[in-house]
């Protein structure tokens, strides 16, 4: 009777214990990953704590599949995106061509649905209030639009737009900061497409304008009506990034055209919540440069523009900084590692090192903090 009474404790004991960690997991501030898994797409989960340390990963099923590959197959910046809120987090499945929505908890995951996107190989998705258009890339090139209410998703009616060309190999899709405009990149015509958001919710006709500079390839909102493009360039280190004011009728004005980010195959980018620095990710060379962004829009490189490194041969492809501003995460493919940076108050970054663990040279596409 003894022993049995011990072991009923022993079982509490543990169970109290199993709580208390995933209350910790619950209250946690969290970097978030996708593996983009052919068989079943999954979202790894990091905990991290004050210093940006990550640790305790753990894996969630978005229910679809994704694309598999090897390097960068999706080819896009915002397949794995977070709600403005931070109280969800929308994944696309590139290969069953539907999005996933989590409702997240810290570090906790709760998948609350799973939609078809209307269109081929969903590769990005951006969310403002109660609406989200999803970027689906293959054949032609479309972005769709859905109601999100309470964690789930019911697609707009008339809310498809196709992009300028069949086959666009587009790179991304963003709301302005205000949610008045929807933009997209198009690699394969070196566009850049805006949409206004009308009344209903659905988009108006296509604004199309050539980028400024060669190989655009990811377009992120900044403050005062400024879109932040990354250039992938012509070959070699001739990677740059552009900003654009947006117009009351959607279309594109260039405000600083092709400053160089000293390194190879900028695709990547993201701004401070305070709207002060933007950071790009030269996956070639395994840097992040770092750039002011003025009132105007205008940018300006940090001192040295090369503001972290990640080791030789990261791959480091999609970055994210925290919602709290403090920290920068980039994804590095080929390394199978998420490289950790702070956020210096001058925007310079100070390296905190790589997190393993992740599968090298593997399919992982997407990352959001929060």
């Amino acid at each position: 009777m003894k022993a049995q009474w011990y072991s009923i404790l022993a079982g509490v004991a543990l169970s109290a214990a199993a709580h208390a960690h995933d209350g910790n997991f619950n209250q946690a501030r969290a970097v978030f990953v996708m593996n983009n898994d052919a068989d079943s797409n999954e979202v790894i989960a990091y905990q991290r704590n004050q210093y940006g340390t990550l640790f305790s990963p753990r894996h969630f099923r978005t229910g679809g599949r994704g694309s598999g590959g090897k390097g960068d197959p999706l080819a896009s910046q915002g397949s794995l995106t977070l709600s403005d809120d931070h109280q969800w987090l929308f994944a696309v499945n590139a290969g069953s061509g539907t999005l996933s929505v989590f409702r997240v908890e810290g570090a906790l995951l709760f998948l609350t649905d799973e939609i078809a996107t209307g269109g081929a190989e969903p590769t990005a998705v951006t969310q403002r209030g109660n609406l989200v258009y999803v970027l689906n890339a293959s054949a032609s090139s479309s972005v769709n639009g859905f109601v999100f209410r309470n964690g789930h998703l019911s697609e707009l009616p008339n809310s498809q737009r196709f992009l300028s060309a069949n086959l666009a190999n587009p790179g991304s899709v963003d709301f302005s900061a205000d949610g008045k405009f929807v933009f997209a990149t198009e690699k394969a015509g070196n566009n850049i497409d805006s949409f206004a958001v009308l009344p209903n919710g659905t988009l108006s006709d296509i604004h199309t304008r050539a980028s400024a500079g060669p190989g655009a390839f990811a377009a992120v909102s900044g403050p005062n009506g400024t879109v932040l493009v990354s250039e992938t360039g012509s070959g070699g280190n001739t990677s740059a990034i552009s900003s654009y004011h947006l117009q009351p009728d959607g279309t594109l004005t260039v405000v600083s055209a092709s400053i160089p980010s000293l390194g190879a195959a900028n695709c990547w980018n993201a701004v401070t919540p305070n709207g002060r620095f933007i950071y790009v990710s030269n996956a070639g060379s395994s840097t992040i440069a770092g750039f002011a962004i003025a009132p105007s829009g205008a940018l300006t490189p940090i001192p040295g523009t090369i503001v972290g490194t990640n080791p030789t041969g990261s791959g480091n492809l999609d970055i994210a900084v925290s919602a709290d501003g403090q920290f920068l995460y980039s994804l590095n493919s080929a390394g199978g590692t998420v490289g950790a940076f702070a956020i210096n108050a001058d925007g310079s970054l100070t390296n905190l090192g790589v997190t393993p663990g992740l599968p090298k040279g593997s399919s992982l596409n997407g990352i959001a903090a929060n």
